[in-house]
């Protein structure tokens, strides 16, 4: 099933993360994708306090993986420092593909053949006039 949501704010691009986080449970992974200032990181917070995190969430662009505890285990993956597939499964990456939280994977087209059948992919684009932001969510990989 895919879904392209209008994203005139940053609200409503939290709402839709809420909303998606809501039905996410153990063993969940969510691939963003997106160019920079798209949202990906909003979306991760967004998510993840509905998950149960009350500490900050912040990027982990330098440092690859920040894990948060929540109602569940978020692992947030961020792979804009990541190369390509031979460097994340160098780097032991996958692992934190298959786990009993809900793992966010930020720039996960880097590693897209890698993920799990049942991924639900987010894609953070601008509209085609420019004017906002639109979400397409497809659940499952094609």
């Amino acid at each position: 099933m895919e879904r392209t949501i209008p994203l005139p704010d940053a609200e409503s691009t939290r709402a839709v993360a809420r909303e998606l986080a809501g039905r996410l449970t153990g063993g969940s992974v969510v691939a963003l994708v997106g160019p920079l200032g798209a949202g990906k990181t909003t979306f991760v917070k967004a998510a993840a306090e509905v998950l149960g995190v009350t500490e900050e969430v912040t990027s982990p662009s330098f440092v690859r993986l920040h894990i948060y505890q929540g109602d569940l285990t978020v692992y947030h993956l961020d792979l804009y420092r990541v190369e390509d597939q031979a460097e994340f499964l160098a780097l032991g990456l996958d692992e934190w593909l298959d786990t009993d939280g809900v793992t966010l994977v930020e720039w996960a087209e880097r590693a897209a053949a890698l993920l799990p059948a049942h991924t639900v992919t987010v894609t953070l684009a601008y509209s085609d006039d420019g004017l906002c932001r639109v979400a397409n969510i497809t659940e499952g990989r094609n």
